[in-house]
Formats: structure tokens, C-alpha cells, sequence
């Protein structure tokens, strides 16, 4: 069965008056998606108040779980506080002018609250397609889900761009018909690039004008790389996925996230999701995210001009198997990262000669770096994956996620020199 692409793209069944009253009123809201200025400029100005004589120059929190009304809701009114506020508000404005949408992103509790946005409106029967290597907690969710009978999961390896094509095309016409009555099922293809935690690089501009081309609807988790670095809805992509937890705060102080896309529609579907699942962020955090965004142009900058000084020492040290970091011209994703990237990002990952106990004395044996999970703050965070039970078998138990921050990079190298030591004394 052919996917029909009007039929992913089309309202679905009806929504409370609240809902439909909220996209209303986003529609007024606007964005600065056409705005003159560069995204580096944006990321500073863009959803600021107004104007006027005596406004405030920063946005104000506002801690209310309801506003005034009486009457009928109208496309302006915001209603309660689980439908939207105005310190959200800001904050979406800022990230769909980033994004590049013309209607207002919407915020969620946390990273995994907006993947569950997304992933959630897909039918009973749906197929979703997604990397092998793809961040932990997106593919457990999805995991779940095929274990309760709502969808298939298929992995891919999507550095491979013509097999991924292949198995999109194979998925799009072998979709069942849906029950009487039921929602039709639909392919989701979730990307990541590059992805967590091997980097890898995904050549976005092919792989989503095939899948539009099928009738495929589509989502890029765009959280390594962030707006700044690129844009998949200039692509094609349906809906763009941010742990707002990570670059976009950037401060390692707030659990939010975040989803952006062009279509009025597929907003709808995604608030709708928000709303009725209560995964919403708090005004405080949604400020501190908002306060933390505006210097992300600066952190980006350091960040990866400090990864690629790393990656390449790195490199070159003989405790070092291997390094995935794009900014490497022998790196397999080089081209396609120079192609599609403004920059190659902040975060590399290195594979020690060393099994899984050496590689955690390097790890406890680091002063600067701090052992963490999580990424895109200004400090600088070292993990072993594998310490998850639940990461992919084929991610080494020798390999090491680095997230690079702001410090001086000569002493981020001399940590890591020190710590390196005990593998080539082992």
C-alpha cells in the first residue's frame, strides 16, 4: 500500500475547543522566520517584548495556571496554563526563527517529552524507521511501543544512503490496511545527524527528498547540531526535535524540549499531544532556557573550534584506536558534514586501545572533564556509553562521548593527556 502523503499531513478527527483555540492564536503570534537578520543575530533578538516607552528589555516570567475570561475562547485568549504561556511563548518564537517556520515551536518538559510528541501520533500498524545508532532513550520509546503492538521498528545504518532509500521504499508499499474505522498507518522516518553517540552523518538533503517523494513522513532530531549549524526543515523535514536540555539552555540547569515544523496541521497533531499528555514545561525553566539561548552563537563557536583542536590530538595519540568527529577530513562523514553543516559541532566521540575497566580508570582519572551524562553545556562532559545497559551492542565498550565546552582548550588536552596515561601504562 502506497502512503498517501496527503493523508499523514491532514487533521485527524477533532480536537477540544482549547486546542483548536490555541493554534488559533499562534497563527496570530507570528515569528521572525522572514526577518532580514542572521541566525546569529536572531538567536540575540528575536522574541523580545515589545517596543514601548517603559517595556521591559527581557522577557518576565509569569507563574499563573490560568488567565482571565469568561466568555467564548478566542483565537487570542491563552485560557489555561497547560495550553500555553506567555514565557513560552518567547522562547518559541526564537527557536522557529532559528528553525526557519513561520508558525511558533512548541516546548516541552523535557527532550523525551517532545520525541513522545512525535512519535506518539503515529497509527497502530505504523512503521517507524530510524538509525542503529540513535539516542538511547528515543529508541527505547520506540521499543516500547512495538512491544504493545503499535508500530514495527526497522533500523538502518544511515551513513549507507542508497540501502536507506531501499528500505524506506520497501517499508512505504508494504504498509497494511487499516482496521474499519481505524487511522491509516503511516512510515515515520526519525534521523539523527550526526548521530549519538558515533557521529555519524546522515546525508539529510537526499534521504528527505526521498522520503517526501514517498509519501513518508519525517522527523530529525537536530539537538547535536542545533539551528545554528543547520536547518532540516530547508530540507523537507516534517518536523525538526531538540533536547532543549542540551546547546539550546546550555547550561546544564533545565530539562525541556522542543518541536518545530512548518505545517499547520502537524502543529495541531503535536499540541494536541502536548496538551492532552500534560508534558509541559515550567515558566521559570522556559526563562533560564530563553536566558541561555541568547549566547549560543558564542558557546557554538568556542565549543567547536575547541572540538576540532581535540579530535585532531586525539587523533595522533597511539592510546587512541579511533575518532568520529566530522570536522576530520579523513572522517567518513567530512564531505557531507562541509556539504550540509556550518560548522562540525561540539561533541566527538574516541575509542580507546583498552577494554571496558581501563577505559573507566581514564574516565575517573579526568580533573577538568566532568564525568556526566548529557551534552551542550559549557562545561566540558566525558561518559562511557556503554555504562548503559540498554546502548546499542555494536557501540564499543572502549568508547568515550565527549562533549567539548568552553574552557581553554590547552587545558582540556592536558587533562585528558594525564588520564590517557593509564592506558599506555596499563
Amino acid at each position: 500500500m502506497q502512503q498517501n502523503s496527503s493523508d499523514i499531513h491532514g487533521r485527524k478527527g477533532h480536537e477540544p475547543d482549547e486546542i483548536v483555540a490555541e493554534e488559533a492564536r499562534a497563527e496570530h503570534q507570528g515569528t521572525d522566520a522572514d526577518s532580514p537578520w542572521s541566525r546569529e543575530t536572531l538567536v540575540v533578538s528575536a522574541g523580545r517584548p515589545e517596543r514601548e516607552h517603559d517595556a521591559p528589555v527581557n522577557s518576565p516570567i509569569v507563574l499563573s495556571s490560568t488567565f482571565h475570561g469568561a466568555g467564548p475562547i478566542l483565537p487570542e485568549d491563552r485560557a489555561y496554563g497547560r495550553f500555553t504561556n506567555p514565557t513560552w511563548e518567547d522562547l518559541e518564537q526564537v527557536l522557529s526563527s532559528l528553525e526557519g517556520s513561520e508558525l511558533p515551536a512548541l516546548l516541552f518538559g523535557s527532550g523525551m517529552g517532545a520525541v513522545a510528541g512525535v512519535v506518539g501520533q503515529v497509527p497502530v500498524g505504523s512503521v517507524i524507521v530510524m538509525p542503529e545508532h540513535t539516542y538511547l532513550g528515543s529508541m527505547s520509546l520506540v521499543r516500547q511501543m512495538e512491544r504493545r503492538g503499535v508500530c514495527t521498528l526497522v533500523e538502518v545504518a544511515i551513513e549507507d544512503t542508497d540501502r536507506v532509500i531501499e528500505v524506506l521504499t520497501e517499508q512505504a508499499r508494504s504498509l497494511p490496511e487499516p482496521a474499519p474505522g481505524a487511522e491509516a498507518p503511516y512510515v515515520l522516518f526519525w534521523l539523527e545527524s550526526p548521530t549519538n553517540p558515533m557521529l555519524e552523518v546522515a546525508d539529510l538533503p537526499t534521504l528527505l527528498a526521498a522520503a517526501r517523494g514517498l509519501g513518508i513522513r519525517t522527523a530529525v532530531d537536530n539537538t547535536f547540531a542545533t539551528p545554528l549549524v543547520q536547518r532540516p526543515l530547508e530540507w523537507g523535514a516534517d518536523f525538526v526535535v531538540h533536547s532543549a536540555t542540551k546547546y539550546l539552555a546550555g547550561h546544564s540547569d533545565v530539562v525541556m524540549g522542543a518541536v518545530v515544523t512548518r505545517d499547520p496541521a502537524l502543529r495541531e497533531a503535536t499540541l494536541a499531544q502536548r496538551s492532552l499528555g500534560g508534558a509541559i514545561a515550567g515558566p521559570v525553566e522556559a526563562w533560564l532556557a530563553l536566558r541561555g539561548l541568547r549566547t549560543l552563537s558564542l558557546r557554538i563557536r568556542q565549543s567547536s573550534a575547541s572540538a576540532q583542536v581535540l579530535a585532531e590530538r586525539l587523533r595522533d595519540h597511539p592510546a587512541v584506536a579511533e575518532v568520529r568527529y566530522p570536522g576530520l577530513p579523513e572522517d567518513r562523514g567530512h564531505d557531507r558534514a562541509k556539504a550540509q553543516m556550518s560548522n562540525f559541532g561540539s561533541v566527538l566521540s574516541a575509542t580507546l586501545n583498552a577494554d571496558a575497566e581501563t577505559t573507566q580508570r581514564v574516565v575517573e582519572a579526568l580533573r577538568l572533564w566532568t564525568p556526566a551524562t548529557s551534552l551542550g553545556g559549557v562545561e566540558s562532559l566525558v561518559e562511557r556509553r556503554r555504562r548503559h545497559s540498554n546502548e546499542a551492542p555494536s557501540v564499543s565498550e572502549a568508547l568515550l562521548r565527549l562533549s567539548v565546552g568552553i574552557e581553554d582548550v590547552e587545558d582540556l588536552w592536558s587533562d585528558l593527556s594525564q588520564a590517557l596515561d593509564h592506558v599506555e601504562k596499563r
